[in-house]
């Protein structure tokens, strides 16, 4: 379980960058059930998912740790190769997640 898990922060990121939670949800292959519990301290995220919410939300991975209260920031034992094919995934859910909003709008 998270140590303390900072929302205001993470809203203040979000808003900054004009996305929202559902963004953070696609990014890092959660469902939105999944990250209410991380916003409200009852679930903690696991290397991978720190490392999506930094790529979408462009800090580093100890900043989303430390705001997070997150005990292992970064994912260990990940090749370049294997962290390029995480950024991409990333952009792409990133990408579907602005088309989604568009067909809302």
């Amino acid at each position: 379980m998270a140590l303390f898990f900072d929302a205001p922060w993470f809203d203040d990121r979000l808003q900054a960058r004009e996305l929202n939670r559902a963004d953070l949800a696609v990014v890092a292959e959660m469902d939105d059930a999944e990250l209410a519990l991380v916003f409200k301290d009852q679930m903690e995220l696991s290397a991978g998912q720190v490392a999506a919410f930094a790529e979408l939300l462009g800090v580093s991975a100890a900043e989303i740790a430390q705001h997070a209260g997150v005990s292992t920031p970064v994912p260990s034992g990940v090749t370049s190769q294997e962290h390029r094919i995480v950024a991409l995934e990333q952009r792409v859910a990133s990408l579907e997640a602005d088309i989604a909003r568009l067909k809302d709008s």
